[in-house]
């Protein structure tokens, strides 16, 4: 049996592939979400994957999802360093929330080291390209499937 989990990406994911390659890697955002699909059913997990530049779309599918048992790993983007509002929304989440990076954002400018994100995650996974999606459905797919109960 399945267990789906979202992917949700902020601001300039969409752009993956075309941003510096140095950072982000020279795969494309459709070939990103494809291998992660298929890295999810490798791992009996159904992946979700939406994308949005706009702040209150991001916002209302965190809402969405904060009362049910399906974890969600969320890459905010810009949105990481300053929305109080997302980070609000993803406090009200009843399973851990993981934040994902694909560059090493401490390795980075002064203003990209604070999130706001991670005063609602249960856990931060940066640096890895592409790969840091996979490393955080590696850990979701080995968590129980009833979630504890986790408001940050």
């Amino acid at each position: 049996m399945s267990r789906t989990v979202h992917i949700l990406n902020g601001p300039n994911l969409n752009m993956t592939g075309r941003r510096d390659k140095t950072l982000y890697g020279a795969q494309d955002y459709t070939a990103l979400c494809q291998s992660l699909v298929l890295e999810g059913q490798s791992l009996g997990l159904d992946v979700i994957i939406r994308q949005s530049n706009c702040e209150g779309e991001l916002i209302s599918w965190v809402q969405s999802l904060a009362d049910h048992s399906e974890p969600l790993i969320i890459n905010a983007g810009g949105y990481t360093h300053t929305s109080v509002a997302l980070m609000d929304a993803l406090s009200l989440c009843r399973v851990p929330v993981v934040e994902v990076h694909m560059s090493n954002v401490h390795a980075r400018e002064e203003f990209r080291r604070h999130s706001y994100v991670s005063q609602a995650a249960r856990g931060i996974i940066a640096g890895f390209g592409g790969e840091s999606y996979a490393l955080a459905l590696a850990w979701v797919a080995r968590q129980p499937s009833e979630p504890e109960l986790h408001h940050a």
